[in-house]
């Protein structure tokens, strides 16, 4: 179920409806580089994703009006981004990530594990661990959390598929709730699970590269 505009939305939707200078900036500042991030999944360039970011602006002030709280204003604000986003993407001959799409086939989609970390069938123990997952428990604090890591875990993501990338960038990087994602970016929670999950597992696959040859 969607959940529908709170009452800080409201308020926030007449004082920007008044004409509220204030207001407008905090909104910028607390979603801007979020759209930015979000709009260069989808376009090629960064100067292309701030005139995506800028045309949702003026989408949104546009249609402040129309706002019927159906959604949060967040998720308002972010389907225009991707709408526009995608629109763009389609003018310059980009493909558009699978969440565009009303579903996903899952069942043929790839598998969120690589499957010869598994046991092959009629092997004792079939279908069990072959390759554990690492951990990382004992690695020094400063070393999980250095600067090298941190860009190892960037690189990982932009590897990602289009579709994988905007859900780990909004679910762990930005934050936000399951239900927020899955309403912003219009598909299924149980979609979103899944994308989610297979973006996690592939980061999490190159740090244990990482830290193996580290």
């Amino acid at each position: 179920m969607n959940a529908s505009a709170s009452a800080n939305d409201w308020h926030l939707i007449g004082l920007l409806r008044n004409g509220d200078e204030t207001a407008f900036v905090s909104l910028i500042d607390s979603c801007n580089s979020t759209m930015l991030r979000l709009a260069m999944v989808y376009v090629a360039t960064r100067s292309v994703a701030e005139e995506v970011v800028q045309e949702t602006w003026v989408a949104v002030l546009e249609g402040l009006h129309r706002f019927e709280g159906r959604s949060s204003l967040k998720t308002w604000i972010f389907r225009i981004l991707t709408n526009r986003a995608k629109t763009r993407a389609q003018r310059e001959g980009r493909s558009i990530p699978f969440s565009s799409l009303a579903d996903m086939n899952l069942d043929e989609a790839e598998s969120a594990v690589e499957p010869d970390r598994f046991r092959p069938p009629g092997a004792q123990w079939a279908g069990g661990w072959k390759s554990f997952p690492a951990t990382w428990e004992e690695l020094p604090e400063e070393r999980v959390l250095s600067q090298e890591t941190r860009t190892c875990i960037e690189k990982a993501i932009a590897t990602l598929s289009p579709n994988q990338r905007e859900i780990i960038i909004l679910r762990d990087m930005e934050g936000w709730s399951a239900e927020e994602t899955s309403q912003a970016l219009n598909i299924s929670e149980g979609n979103q699970r899944v994308l989610l999950h297979r973006a996690r597992s592939k980061v999490r696959g190159a740090l244990e590269e990482y830290f193996a040859d580290n």
